[in-house]
C-alpha cells in the first residue's frame, strides 16, 4: 500500500483508500471498523502525543512509575468528527475533522491499514488530504469550518 499525503486542512480532510479490485461486503466490514474503532479511540483523546509515557519508557516496562499528574497536565487533544465511509467501484472515501488531535492518529490508521493490507485485503493506496477529481465532494455537513478554497 503506497501512502501520500496531499493538501491536509485537519478540520476539514478527505482520507481516500483505493483496492485493487472492488472490495467485498466483507472486505468493506474489515475496513469500516477500523475507521470506527480509530475514531472512538481518537474522539477519546488517545492520539495525544503530550502524553506517551509508556512509549518513551521503551522496552523496559516492569515497575515503570506512571506520572498521573503529567497525564493530567496534558492538554486534551480530541478529534472531533468522521463521515462515514463511503464506496464507489474500487475507492473508498471518509471525511474527517481531526479536531486538535495529534499526526499520531494519522500513523495507527496508516498502521493498522497496512496490516488490513498485508493480512486480508489488498490495497493499492491511502490518499491523506486533497480531492479527487473524479469523485468530486461537497462541504460536509458535518464541518465546523467551512474551506475557502
Amino acid at each position: 500500500m503506497h501512502v501520500r499525503f496531499r493538501e491536509v486542512d485537519p478540520f476539514n480532510c478527505w482520507l481516500w483508500l483505493r483496492f485493487a479490485d472492488v472490495p467485498s461486503q466483507g472486505e468493506r466490514n474489515y475496513v469500516d471498523g477500523i475507521f470506527d474503532s480509530w475514531y472512538v479511540i481518537g474522539r477519546l483523546g488517545g492520539f495525544n502525543a503530550e502524553n506517551l509515557q509508556a512509549h518513551e519508557e521503551g522496552d523496559e516496562l516492569s515497575w515503570m512509575a506512571y506520572d498521573n499528574d503529567e497525564a493530567t497536565s496534558a492538554m486534551p487533544a480530541l478529534m472531533h468528527n468522521m463521515g462515514q465511509l463511503e464506496y464507489h467501484q474500487d475507492w473508498a472515501r471518509c471525511w474527517v475533522d481531526l479536531g486538535t488531535s495529534d499526526a499520531l492518529g494519522l500513523d495507527v490508521l496508516i498502521n493498522a491499514l497496512r496490516q488490513l493490507d498485508s493480512d486480508v485485503v489488498q490495497l493499492e493506496e491511502l490518499l491523506i488530504g486533497g480531492e479527487n477529481e473524479d469523485w468530486p465532494v461537497e462541504e460536509h455537513p458535518d464541518s465546523l469550518f467551512p474551506s475557502f478554497n
